[in-house]
């Protein structure tokens, strides 16, 4: 007999379980509505784009790199054709077996190695890494005449930085180089990191470096879809790269090439400006360097020979050595005596071939007696004693600020990197200079030495190339550069950078009696004075200065050139303006450790002036 109560149990036991899971079907799909929801509502746009991260690869075009120029359009930094060897590391294969098979061609050291199977690694295998860089013509037809046995490798054309001119004004130009890790941080740090997508070059010094942003251009792309595994289906736009602008500067460059074919093996440095608007006409450091080396990585070997040299090929002498200018100083010292009316230019002093102070004695060059000298004849024979004698009547602080405004001890803004400020001595100066308090003191002879450009003084030939132009102009001061113009390539339109005109520049308040009298002893200098030899027979008018800079204090000896060590002998300096009447051109020049301006410096400085303005062609 079938117990009633217990079917009735099990019916109801069933309903429960089916109720049971009815509930846990609605409650599962529930939570997937809700996921749904997230997904396709809520969270659709980030999903979205998420989503296009994995399906569209972004794959940036690098742009065409601005040229440079000198005044006359000659090319002095350009873009060269080069053939590479790409590798796509998911196609190739075994990287051991492609570099056994690339030895007819390519010969690989260990550290290549290391620095490719770095680069492979960290990518996704689909992005093209370069294997060899500056195929010639023949390696570059051996590899596309067997191009297939090497699946996943390519061979590309691609624009390599080149200076034609090797390591002629190369610390103008500069150089490009690869992109540091400090570089990218300061790059992100600008917001600038998305222009430099797919370039691995920056400016690294020069021009180079000052005017990245206008060479460099705007990098452009294509946007791809791609498969899961990164191989591209189809592109589905394209933004094309703008180039960079060229920019022309103001040097000559056959200029250039005089100047440094002269300085020969010496080493030194040279400017040469145009008073009358600032223009940089030459600017020359002698050692110097091939930039060509730097484009794609310098090798070690190459690196060491420049960076260990005790010639220090890498230094721009012009803008970062700072050296004691001599002579030199003195037209600038007798103009201050006159402007602060200190000293009239018929004032005499007796000149027994010292000077005697506190029963220290301050010698001429070779203890050469000039007796009587007033001011002009103590520029043309170059006496140390009368500009001595002017310590006594000129306090260093009022020196200071009345030399300061011809640029010595200032940056003058030039467009290059690097420049150092200098020494203009001063009392303030020496107090924070020194920290023992004996130090700290100006003494009265600290001031005469610093009248015949000795003692605290250190400038640039920048500096004093800066002056001298300055006084040519008539004490109107106008800020140096090298570009004065920049083309875009896309309208061809030259357009004029706004750099300082003779309108624009700085009025020093000046008597011009004592300027024209400067300028006449200086003159003076060059065509019957310490400069003669140089400029004998000149078909134009010279105002120039020779000097002797001492490299260190003879403390009351005598000086011998060939009893010293050559790195302690005296610096050979010269500065000057031609033609005198109305200047086109002003110079300074420093030799190192080469002995007499006179002998050394000034003839550079002829054969500067008859190329300016003799020989040379005339362009726009």
């Amino acid at each position: 007999m079938i117990d009633i109560n217990n079917s009735n149990q099990q019916r109801n036991k069933f309903y429960v379980r089916v109720l049971i899971g009815y509930a846990f079907a609605i409650f599962c799909f529930f939570l997937l509505f809700c996921r749904l929801w997230i997904l396709q509502i809520s969270r659709y746009d980030g999903l979205s784009k998420s989503a296009d991260k994995n399906r569209i690869a972004i794959v940036p075009i690098p742009s065409k790199r601005g040229e440079i120029f000198d005044r006359n359009g000659e090319v002095l930094a350009c873009n060269s054709y080069t053939y590479t060897i790409d590798i796509i590391p998911a196609i190739a294969g075994n990287l051991n077996e492609i570099i056994e098979k690339l030895k007819p061609i390519i010969c690989f050291n260990p550290n290549d190695i290391r620095t490719l199977k770095k680069k492979i690694s960290e990518t996704n295998g689909y992005k093209p890494i370069t294997v060899c860089n500056k195929l010639d013509d023949y390696k570059a037809s051996w590899f596309a005449a067997h191009y297939f046995n090497f699946p996943g490798l390519e061979l590309k054309a691609r624009l390599l930085r080149e200076y034609p001119n090797k390591d002629l004004a190369a610390h103008v130009l500069g150089y490009v180089g690869k992109i540091s890790y400090k570089e990218i941080e300061n790059l992100e740090k600008a917001g600038k990191i998305g222009n430099y997508r797919g370039s691995d070059l920056i400016g690294k010094k020069g021009i180079e470096k000052v005017y990245e942003d206008v060479l460099h251009g705007h990098t452009g792309l294509d946007e791809l879809e791609i498969t899961v595994t990164g191989k591209p289906v189809r592109k589905i736009r394209s933004i094309d790269p703008i180039a960079g602008s060229d920019i022309f500067l103001s040097i000559d460059i056959k200029l250039q090439k005089i100047a440094e074919e002269v300085f020969g093996n010496r080493k030194g440095g040279l400017v040469a400006i145009n008073p009358t608007n600032g223009e940089i006409l030459a600017l020359v450091s002698k050692p110097s360097f091939n930039p060509n080396l730097f484009v794609d990585g310098i090798g070690s070997d190459s690196w060491n020979s420049l960076n260990n040299s005790l010639d220090y090929p890498l230094m721009n002498r012009v803008l970062h050595g700072t050296y004691p200018i001599g002579s030199t100083y003195k037209p600038f010292i007798a103009l201050a005596a006159l402007e602060l009316n200190k000293k009239k230019i018929s004032d005499e002093v007796f000149d027994p071939g010292y000077f005697e102070f506190k029963g220290h004695r301050f010698r001429n060059p070779g203890s050469v007696a000039y007796g009587m000298v007033n001011m002009n004849k103590a520029i043309v024979v170059s006496s140390d004693t009368y500009f001595y004698s002017l310590g006594l009547d000129i306090d260093v602080d009022t020196l200071h600020d009345f030399i300061k405004q011809f640029g010595f001890g200032q940056t003058t803004g030039i467009d290059l990197d690097g420049e150092k400020r200098g020494i203009l001595p001063s009392t303030e100066w020496k107090y924070k200079r020194y920290k023992d308090k004996k130090l700290q003191k100006w003494y009265t002879g600290d001031t005469i030495s610093l009248m015949v450009g000795q003692g605290y003084n250190s400038f640039t030939i920048l500096q004093l190339a800066q002056a001298t132009a300055t006084l040519a102009n008539d004490g109107v001061y106008i800020k140096p550069h090298l570009a004065i113009a920049t083309r875009n390539n896309h309208d061809d339109f030259i357009r004029v950078t706004g750099f300082n005109t003779n309108k624009a520049g700085i009025n020093i308040p000046l008597k011009q009696d004592n300027i024209d009298f400067i300028k006449n002893s200086m003159i003076e200098v060059a065509h019957f004075g310490t400069a003669k030899k140089s400029f004998q027979n000149a078909p134009y008018l010279v105002a120039g200065k020779t000097g002797t800079a001492q490299v260190y204090s003879l403390k009351g000896g005598r000086y011998c050139m060939n009893d010293i060590n050559e790195n302690l002998r005296d610096h050979a300096i010269f500065i000057g303006f031609a033609p005198a009447n109305n200047p086109q051109i002003a110079v300074a020049i420093i030799v190192e450790n080469a002995g007499w301006g006179s002998k050394e410096a000034a003839p550079i400085a002829r054969k500067i002036f008859d190329y300016w303005l003799l020989q040379k062609e005339h362009k726009n």
